[in-house]
């Protein structure tokens, strides 16, 4: 992180003619680019997307927490990859790059709203991505630390109870589909950042909205409170 970025902010307080006061964010695929990572270890997209996508079945299948880099290991082999492939991403993992647009969005926010993150990671590659932001979250929820790999409800539950959130004043903003059968079972409202152009998985309920660029986290963010002005 810069130097800046590590200096302390002043408490946001709840504003009650703004919809949502906090803004959650999946990790590794709403902020940052791990694609472009995965492919570059894997030697190339069609290696990388397949071991990627291997990886992530295993995730969403879990439930209950097993090591990540277990997961990521075996997601390699089982698409034809040699086993240290795992190592590699975890070698380079501090190669992680942010979105276009997705450092604007957290430094606008950061002065309005408090942030997080929900990941399906370890802690320590978890703490690691999270640094790459350059910009500081106010809580950093992994799968290894709620218990539980996402869609499971636990760790979104896990970063609302520890900011003291209401799911009603809460935005989230997916990277992907899946985080929709979780973030919809806790009643969070949801932004999917569909950057690289994904179909809503089977039986998925439909985002808030959803789009290629993380931009309109800003809009959406801003809304004006659904709820009846105080009669005088």
């Amino acid at each position: 992180m810069t130097s800046e970025s590590r200096q302390p902010r002043q408490p946001r307080q709840p504003n009650p003619a703004r919809q949502y006061d906090v803004v959650l964010f999946d990790l590794l695929t709403a902020l940052l680019d791990s694609w472009t990572l995965w492919n570059s270890v894997a030697g190339g997209e069609a290696p990388g997307r397949a071991w990627r996508a291997a990886y992530l079945k295993r995730t969403y299948a879990c439930g209950a927490y097993r090591p990540y880099e277990t997961l990521v290991r075996e997601a390699a082999v089982e698409t034809g990859l040699p086993a240290t492939m795992a190592d590699a991403l975890d070698e380079r993992w501090t190669e992680l790059s942010l979105w276009s647009g997705a450092a604007h969005v957290l430094e606008h926010l950061r002065a309005t709203h408090r942030l997080g993150v929900v990941t399906n990671c370890s802690e320590r590659l978890g703490r690691l991505a999270a640094e790459r932001l350059n910009v500081p979250m106010d809580v950093v929820v992994t799968s290894e630390r709620a218990g539980f790999y996402k869609p499971d409800p636990r760790p979104y539950r896990l970063a609302l109870q520890e900011l003291g959130a209401e799911p009603a004043n809460t935005l989230f903003v997916a990277g992907s589909g899946f985080d929709l059968f979780g973030t919809s079972a806790v009643g969070l409202d949801t932004y999917w950042h569909n950057r690289v152009g994904l179909a809503l998985p089977d039986g998925a309920p439909a985002p808030l909205q959803q789009g290629p660029s993380i931009l309109p986290v800003l809009d959406l963010a801003a809304a004006p409170s659904v709820k009846a002005p105080a009669q005088g």
